[in-house]
């Protein structure tokens, strides 16, 4: 059988990385024929967390999950949102009683795609533990965190939602919003053979390091972001060089698009066994 192939698409930035979104993803997915898109939108607005509005979107455009990050609590209003729509996530390792969900389980053409959205700790806020939490949503989802499944019969349903058990073979994709590069690979070689793919995010620069590991997953430290180019990460160059230099915290504003700062899209395109979840090849996009 064919190899399904995933797209995994980084930050988006404010209106300009909405508007590239919008303008390259739904041809983006028809040429490169995905059969699934996560999409990390917790910059979506103004370049600090999510609306509602952003939310519809980043969906309408083509995802079919949306994950995010630390600054998905930015916008309070958006709070009651992540506990009632399924396809946006937060980091699953905050403490019991925040809002939301880290992971859902969600099948798309009769395939199962698990999508777990975590956060780091090294140089970030010290929440619990990335590695015990994906064990523990392999253990309540395949009843064992050493495997990706025994092959029986799943339900028919469109969507599994995120508290229904699993008895078959999923894709597991794994976006791990985290500052240190050390902390990631550690994740990618702790999850090699039980991800299918291991993406980071946060950092709004796309890294060369694209592979896929002995076991089977494909990894990538960061995605890199979807927004102008010609900025510092996404925001005005000239606004993050005057916090540089003096300390003073000026508001941060999104780059704007113009000759010299191009606005584009970056992630992955991997192509994943559709019997075992794992990874047969990625490669890096950048799209503009």
């Amino acid at each position: 059988m064919d190899a399904l192939r995933v797209i995994m698409i980084g930050d988006v930035v404010g209106n300009p990385g909405l508007d590239v979104l919008e303008k390259l993803l739904p041809s983006l997915i028809r040429d490169e024929r995905a059969d699934f898109v996560v999409v990390n939108g917790e910059n979506a607005a103004d370049g600090f967390g999510i609306t509602n509005p952003n939310l519809s979107r980043i969906l309408a455009a083509g995802a079919d999950v949306v994950t995010s990050g630390n600054h998905v609590w930015e916008k309070r209003d958006f709070w009651p949102v992540l506990d009632t729509e399924e396809r946006i996530l937060r980091p699953l390792n905050y403490p019991a009683g925040a809002p939301g969900h880290g992971w859902v389980l969600i099948r798309k053409n009769e395939i199962p795609y698990l999508v777990i959205n975590l956060q780091g700790r090294e140089l970030m806020t010290p929440i619990d533990c990335p590695f015990r939490s994906f064990d523990s949503v392999i253990q309540e989802t395949f009843g064992s965190p050493e495997t990706l499944g025994s092959p029986e019969t799943l339900g028919t349903q469109e969507s599994l939602g995120t508290q229904e058990s699993l008895k078959s073979p999923a894709i597991v994709l794994v976006d791990f919003h985290a500052e240190s590069t050390r902390e990631k690979e550690a994740l990618g070689y702790y999850l090699d053979g039980r991800a299918g793919l291991v993406v980071g995010t946060h950092t709004h620069v796309q890294t060369a390091d694209e592979k896929v590991l002995p076991g089977g997953t494909g990894y990538i430290s960061d995605l890199g972001m979807t927004g102008v180019s010609g900025g510092i990460i996404g925001m005005d160059a000239k606004i993050c060089l005057d916090r540089a230099r003096t300390q003073v915290l000026y508001r941060m504003a999104c780059a704007e698009p113009s000759a010299d700062q191009v606005p584009e899209l970056r992630g992955v395109i991997a192509e994943m066994d559709r019997e075992t979840g794992k990874a047969l090849s990625m490669r890096r996009l950048r799209v503009f």
